[in-house]
């Protein structure tokens, strides 16, 4: 870990050498998910509710799930840029250093300009919680850390996958962005609103549900919802980036050498 924020250090210090570019993506970077908020904004002003759930309900589950993709893409964008060290042949540097190939990939690249992004997700978060007393408890707080983490841990997990994929294509698939861009915008609705089979796909699998919708059940007095769901559903992030580390390192040992 030492490694990984002297890592951070470095490319925060890069990055604001040029302090003008860096305040103005990140000025950027706030304003653009505001077209989406404005969407959702629009769509209950129009329609009132959706499927029985409120408009701050639906925009506490929209701040989760942006949240953690902001978070992750500016701590693990090493893994969605990879393709350009395979592609260099810089990953061969990375496989001679005793370190992780992991903590090596995720401190190569980081996107501080994200702040912008995480500061409009956390204003959306507080003004959906201050409009939803039922959320204010320490049980309900400790399980909405844990649902953020949880969104981290799986977008950091797809980031891994398709960079595994370098391995043998060398460019990144682009059905990687299905999962990440895709899942972020299908994740920040309640999962209730699609086919059955896109639910259990988006919970078994790649858990998103155990991001926006399970654990939302609980903070919310939804009837289906339990603090025993609140507190351990949360976890499915951590079971879903095991096997990726495990794909990862499969990817490694399979890996073919430039000569550079």
């Amino acid at each position: 870990m030492r490694l990984y924020f002297r890592y951070l250090n470095i490319h925060l210090k890069s990055q604001l050498q040029y302090r003008a570019s860096f305040m103005l993506l990140s000025v950027g970077q706030f304003f653009i998910p505001f077209m989406v908020f404005g969407g959702l904004y629009f769509m209950f002003e129009r329609f009132g509710e959706l499927e029985g759930w409120s408009f701050f309900e639906v925009t506490l589950c929209f701040a989760i799930i942006h949240l953690s993709f902001s978070l992750s893409e500016c701590f693990a964008r090493g893994f969605d840029a990879f393709s350009g060290l395979v592609a260099g042949g810089d990953f061969d540097r990375l496989l001679v250093r005793p370190r992780s190939t992991v903590a090596q990939v995720l401190g190569s690249k980081f996107e501080f300009t994200r702040i912008g992004r995480l500061l409009q997700s956390t204003i959306v978060l507080v003004w959906s919680i201050s409009n939803l007393p039922q959320v204010w408890s320490v049980a309900k707080g400790l399980t909405l850390l844990f649902m953020v983490l949880n969104g981290v841990l799986i977008f950091t997990g797809i980031f891994i996958l398709a960079a595994t994929f370098c391995f043998w294509t060398i460019q990144a698939i682009e059905v990687a962005n299905v999962f990440t861009d895709g899942g972020r915008e299908m994740a920040q609705y309640p999962l209730t609103i699609y086919e059955k089979w896109v639910t259990r796909f988006f919970t078994f699998i790649i858990p998103f549900g155990c991001v926006s919708y399970l654990p939302l059940m609980y903070l919310l007095d939804k009837k289906e919802g339990s603090l025993l769901i609140g507190m351990l559903v949360p976890f499915g992030g951590a079971l879903f980036l095991l096997p990726c580390l495990l794909v990862w390192r499969f990817g490694v040992r399979h890996y073919r050498s430039t000569g550079s």
